[in-house]
C-alpha cells in the first residue's frame, strides 16, 4: 500500500476534508497513466440483517429493535455529497444496492435513497439498477414499490429450496417462502437473479440437482451458483459443519455446468450464469476492473483518476459509519494501488471470466504496458492453466478449476 500525501489536504481518517483539497490531491501527477477512466458504478451497502448466517463474512449486522433508517439513509447521503468531488463530470452506469438485507428497508426510505442519487448523480439512461432481497422479507407490494422507485433487476438469496439445508446454513426463510419470492419476483421484475450455493452440509448429488432444477424451472434470467466456503471469522470458520468431499463438489460442479448450458444459460463468469441479454453489468464492471464509488457503512471503493488508482473503505459499524459522516469524512481506510500490485489486482478479477479479455483492457484500466505481467503469463500458459493470442487472454478449462492458483501467480508479476 502506497498511502497517499499532499501536504495539508490529507486529514486522519473521520476528520472533515475540503471537497477542493481532495480534488487537488488525487490530480497530482503519480506512477501511472491512464488515457481515459473506465466506466464508473455506485454500490450502496445496507449493513442491517434479521439474523448473521454462520458462513457469511459480510459487513452485517443483526437488526435490534427498530432501524434508525432515517439517521442512516441522510448519512449516506453527506456520504455521497462529500465523494462527489472524486467523480465530478463521470456517469454511473449502474447501481446495486447491497448488504445484510436491502430490503429490511422501507418502501419510502429506498425512494428516498433512489431520490437523493438521481438529485445527486448523473444516472445512464438505461443504468441497471439492482437490489439484494432475502426470500423471508418479501411482501408484493413493497417490492412493487420498490420497481415503481427505479430498482429494475432484484437479486434473490435463495441459497437452496431444500429445507433442511437452509436450516443448516441459518437462513431465516424455509423452502415455501423461497418458492413464494420467485413467484413474486418474476410477476414483479422482468430482469432478476436467483442465488443458490452448492456444496451444502451434507448434501448430496442428487440434492443439488434438485435444487438447481427448481431453479430452472423459473426461467430466471440470471442464475449466481456459488460453492460454500469457510470464510475466516465466521461461525462455520469456528465451527466447521461436515460438508461434501473433493469429488462430489467437482461433481456438483460439472452437473451445474452441464444442467445451465443445456437449459440456454452461458457460463460468462465463474459463478454467473445467464441468458443472452441478462448479464450481470455491475459485476461485468468490477470483473473488467472498471471503478465503483461504495458509499454506506463498510462499502469499498476503486476510483481511478489519470495517474492513480484509489482503493476507500468506509467505517464498518453502522453508528461509527453515521457519526463520520456527520463530522464529514466516513473513510477510515484509503490507500493508491502499488504499480507493482496492479497487475495482480487486474488479473483477479478478469481471470473470472470464463471467455476472457483483450489484451489491451489491461493497459486501458492499469495505465501499465502488459510487458508487465509477461513472465506470469508465460508460466501459467506453460502449466495449461491459460490461453493467449493477440486478441484474448483467458483461463482454460483447466485454469478455471484451479483459479485460485492461477491468480496468484501473478502475485510476483
Amino acid at each position: 500500500m502506497i498511502p497517499i500525501k499532499v501536504a495539508g489536504s490529507n486529514p486522519a481518517p473521520g476528520e472533515p476534508r475540503s471537497p477542493a483539497a481532495t480534488a487537488l490531491q488525487y490530480l497530482q501527477p503519480g506512477a501511472l497513466n491512464l488515457a481515459a477512466l473506465p466506466p464508473l458504478s455506485l454500490y450502496i451497502h445496507f449493513p442491517w440483517c434479521v439474523r448473521k448466517c454462520p458462513y457469511c463474512d459480510f459487513n452485517s449486522h443483526e437488526a435490534k429493535g427498530e432501524l434508525p433508517e432515517k439517521e442512516y439513509l441522510d448519512a449516506v447521503r453527506l456520504d455521497l455529497e462529500q465523494s462527489l468531488p472524486m467523480i465530478w463530470g463521470r456517469k454511473i452506469h449502474t447501481v446495486f444496492i447491497g448488504g445484510g438485507t436491502p430490503s429490511l428497508m422501507s418502501a419510502a426510505g429506498l425512494d428516498r435513497l433512489l431520490s437523493d442519487v438521481r438529485t445527486l448523480l448523473p444516472l445512464e439512461l438505461d443504468a441497471e439498477i439492482t437490489m439484494e432481497a432475502n426470500p423471508g422479507t418479501f411482501e408484493a407490494e413493497r417490492f412493487k414499490s420498490y420497481r415503481d422507485s427505479g430498482v429494475n433487476r432484484l437479486s434473490i438469496g435463495i441459497q437452496s429450496f431444500n429445507g433442511a439445508h437452509l436450516a443448516a446454513l441459518g437462513r431465516i426463510h424455509d423452502e415455501a417462502e423461497a418458492l413464494k419470492a420467485v413467484e413474486i419476483a418474476r410477476s414483479t421484475f422482468d430482469n432478476f437473479n436467483l442465488d443458490l450455493m452448492f456444496a451444502l452440509p451434507s448434501q448430496t448429488l442428487d440434492e443439488a440437482r434438485r435444487d438447481l432444477q427448481t431453479a430452472l424451472s423459473f426461467a430466471p434470467p440470471h442464475l449466481s451458483m456459488y460453492h460454500l466456503t469457510m470464510e475466516p471469522n465466521t461461525v462455520f470458520a469456528k465451527y466447521p459443519p461436515a460438508l461434501p468431499d473433493d469429488d462430489t463438489s467437482a461433481d456438483m460442479q460439472d452437473m451445474i455446468l452441464e444442467a445451465t448450458a443445456n437449459a440456454g444459460y452461458q457460463h460468462y463468469e465463474v459463478s454467473a450464469y445467464a441468458r443472452a441479454g441478462h448479464r450481470a453489468k455491475h459485476n461485468l464492471n468490477y470483473w473488467q476492473f472498471g471503478d465503483y464509488l461504495g458509499i454506506g457503512a463498510g462499502a469499498h471503493s476503486k476510483i481511478s483518476f489519470p495517474h492513480r488508482v484509489l482503493r476507500q473503505a468506509r467505517y464498518k459499524q453502522p453508528g461509527s459509519f453515521i457519526e463520520a459522516a456527520r463530522r464529514g469524512n466516513p473513510v477510515q481506510e484509503e490507500h493508491e494501488i502499488a504499480r507493482a500490485d496492479m497487475g495482480f489486482e487486474f488479473m483477479l478479477n478478469a481471470l473470472r471470466l470464463t471467455e476472457g479479455f483483450d489484451p489491451n483492457l489491461f493497459g486501458e484500466r492499469t495505465g501499465m504496458n502488459i510487458s508487465a505481467i509477461t513472465k506470469a503469463l508465460n508460466e501459467a500458459e506453460a502449466k495449461g492453466l491459460l490461453y493467449r493470442d493477440f486478441k484474448l487472454i483467458k483461463p482454460t478449462e483447466l485454469g478455471q478449476r484451479f483459479l485460485n492458483d492461477l491468480q496468484e501467480m501473478f502475485l510476483a508479476a
